[in-house]
């Protein structure tokens, strides 16, 4: 089982290690090769991609993925920006599904916002399609300069687009995933203003007919963001777009309490998938050892479960993880009163201990 690892920017190095610290300790047969990727891989390569990192991770399994990115970057001409890495990544391997749960386990509810009724057993799937949309559509305007920014530009765009296959293939994932749980699918649009979503919405609709043991509710993001503080628990698989994706999987990141516990997986068509937590790579806290590196922990059980065939192995992974909370350990992001705060090596080494134990 060859799984690239690519650890990336700020604090991505640091969780990463974590992940890999418990991968070890399954003792199961798995061939980890490290590459750099994101403003790492820039300073080394003059790239976010190299091609030696995308080779890697092509031939690949699975891909651990930290997190891209960091402010010293963000003058640099956007094809040559940390975050083009993951783009690239996602065009090139096929990664059009990215599942998103976001649960709030018992141990967690006093640390979310919101009330603790609103959000006591949530469970919730966000499935967003991650190869179309804004973010792959036609590029943005003419640029004036050479850093990347627009000074005396008159306008700059992005076009929006979705090819039928394109919806048909995340709609059927969405509605397989639903089957195996609560049976109710809410797809997120805004058809009411964009015709790419009015598309969206008729073709889901479509695809709805194949899947009758299935609900299926329409609802305009702007609602999803509010029904999603207001009743969260009453939704169960959300498929949407990816920018609507990307900024709802993040409000529903904290409704749990911290982004720093949400993993994703991103699947194509023939399992292989890149796995990372939801985060980004919060230089902010980089190199202070405070990170918190259960999402990425949790990507990787999800690594084990999608693409490497090792259900078990996952199981063991998300227990150690509940064990660990139920311990009372904290890193500072989910710390509260009566709780022990501990740091990124120490929550990753009890994870360890949990799976030995």
């Amino acid at each position: 089982m060859k799984i690239a690892v690519l650890p990336g920017d700020g604090i991505g190095t640091e969780i990463v290690a974590e992940a890999v610290k418990v991968l070890h300790a399954l003792k199961l047969p798995l061939e980890m090769q490290e590459a750099p990727v994101g403003g790492a891989a820039y300073e080394l390569h003059g790239h976010p991609l190299p091609p030696a990192t995308l080779e890697l991770a092509m031939a690949s399994d699975a891909v651990l993925f930290g997190a891209v990115g960091d402010w010293k970057y963000d003058k640099l001409d956007r094809p040559l920006r940390p975050e083009q890495a993951i783009l690239g990544l996602r065009k090139h391997m096929g990664l059009f599904a990215n599942f998103r749960p976001a649960i709030c386990y018992e141990q967690l509810v006093g640390a979310s916002s919101l009330k603790p009724e609103l959000i006591a057993g949530l469970d919730i799937l966000i499935i967003r399609e991650l190869t179309g949309d804004i973010y792959f559509g036609q590029p943005r305007g003419r640029r004036t300069a050479t850093d990347g920014h627009f000074p005396g530009a008159e306008e700059a765009f992005d076009t929006m687009r979705y090819s039928k296959p394109e919806i048909e293939r995340i709609a059927h994932v969405a509605f397989q995933a639903a089957q195996k749980r609560n049976k109710k699918v809410t797809s997120v649009d805004k058809a009411n203003v964009l015709e790419t979503f009015q598309f969206w919405k008729d073709v889901v609709t479509e695809v709805h007919a194949q899947y009758p043991d299935v609900e299926l509710q329409h609802m305009y993001v702007d609602n999803a963001a509010m029904q999603l503080v207001k009743a969260p628990k009453a939704f169960d698989v959300v498929v949407t777009g990816n920018m609507f994706g990307d900024i709802l999987s993040d409000e529903a990141s904290m409704l749990t309490g911290s982004i720093g516990m949400l993993p994703s997986a991103s699947l194509n068509a023939k399992g292989q998938g890149l796995y990372e937590p939801s985060h980004g790579s919060a230089p902010d806290i980089a190199g202070k050892g405070i990170a918190n590196p259960l999402a990425t922990i949790l990507s990787a059980a999800m690594m084990l479960r999608f693409s490497l065939g090792q259900p078990a192995a996952a199981d063991r992974i998300e227990a150690a993880v509940q064990k660990v909370l139920a311990q009372g350990l904290r890193t500072p992001d989910i710390y509260s009163e009566g709780t022990t705060k501990v740091g990124t090596a120490a929550m990753g080494d009890a994870v360890v201990k949990a799976l030995a134990s």
